[in-house]
C-alpha cells in the first residue's frame, strides 16, 4: 500500500517493504529520517539508529512527538503513511523547480481516480463549498477553514452515528432498571419519609441527567477533534538539522 510513496522517494525495495516486519520497519524509519525528513541534526540520531536496543522503541515514540505525528506506534500502517506524506511534502519543497512541470501519466491519473474520488474535487468551486457547509449545518459539526476537514469529518460522523447497524440501535427503546431507594443514602433528613423518598428520586434523575450531559460533552469533544486532527501546519519551520 506504500508501494507509490516509497518509489517516489527513491526506496531501495519498495515493492518489498513490510511495515509488519520489525527490522525492516526499524530500518525503514532510520532511512527516511536521514535521506528525507532530516528532524534532528545528525549527531542526535544515534539513538534511531541503534535499531538492536531494547528502548528504541521509546526512542521511536518520542521521534513521533517531535514530528508532531498524530498516530500512536500501535497505528503502525497509519504512522507510516503519515511519515511518508512528511518525507514526499519535504522532497517536492527541497526540489520544487524539478517536479513542478511534471505530468501524470495516464495510468496513473485513473489508478488515482479509481482508489480516491475526491481526488479530482475542486475544493475552491463555491457548490462544492456550499454543499460541505449545509451538511455541517444540518449535523450540527463545527466550521473549519479547510473545506476537505469539514468533509472528513462528516464522513467519520455519518459512517459512526448514521449507518443502518446504529440507527437500528438508537431506536431500540432502553428499560430501566429497577433501583431500590433504601441502598441510596440522602444525606439529609427532611423530618418525612415521603419527601425522603421524593429528594432520593430527584437526586437519582438529577446524577442521570449529568452522565448524560458528560456523554453529549465526550461526544462534543470526538466531533472537535475529528475536525482538528489534520491541521494545516508547516512542520519545516524552525526545523533543524536541514
Amino acid at each position: 500500500m506504500f508501494r507509490r510513496k516509497l518509489a517516489a522517494l527513491d526506496y531501495h525495495n519498495p515493492s518489498g517493504f513490510d511495515c509488519k516486519n520489525e527490522t525492516d520497519f526499524r530500518n525503514f524509519i532510520v532511512w527516511l529520517e536521514d535521506q528525507k525528513i532530516r528532524h534532528y541534526k545528525i549527531e542526535d540520531r544515534g539513538n534511531l539508529r541503534n535499531i538492536h536496543s531494547a528502548e528504541w522503541p521509546n526512542y521511536f515514540e518520542k521521534y513521533m512527538q517531535d514530528v508532531n505525528c498524530p498516530f500512536t506506534a500501535q497505528e503502525r500502517q497509519e504512522t507510516v503513511d503519515w511519515l511518508l506524506g512528511l518525507a514526499v511534502r519535504f522532497e517536492y519543497g527541497d526540489n520544487a523547480d524539478k517536479y513542478k512541470h511534471c505530468v501524470p501519466q495516464a495510468g496513473d491519473a485513473n489508478t488515482v481516480k479509481s482508489s480516491d474520488p475526491l481526488i479530482n474535487l475542486d475544493v475552491n468551486n463555491p457548490d462544492f463549498k456550499a454543499g460541505v457547509l449545509a451538511l455541517a449545518n444540518l449535523l450540527q459539526i463545527q466550521r473549519h477553514d479547510d473545506y476537505l476537514i469539514m468533509l472528513k469529518a462528516i464522513r467519520i460522523l455519518v459512517q459512526e452515528r448514521l449507518t443502518q447497524e446504529a440507527i437500528s440501535k438508537a431506536s431500540q427503546s432502553k428499560e430501566g432498571l429497577p433501583v431500590s431507594l433504601d441502598t441510596h443514602i440522602l444525606g439529609f433528613d427532611t423530618g418525612d419519609a415521603t419527601l425522603n423518598e421524593a429528594a432520593k428520586i430527584l437526586r437519582l434523575l438529577h446524577v442521570e441527567e449529568l452522565r448524560d450531559l458528560q456523554t453529549k460533552i465526550n461526544e462534543a469533544i470526538v466531533a472537535v477533534q475529528a475536525i482538528i486532527a489534520d491541521p494545516k501546519t508547516d512542520h519545516r519551520l524552525g526545523k533543524v538539522g536541514r
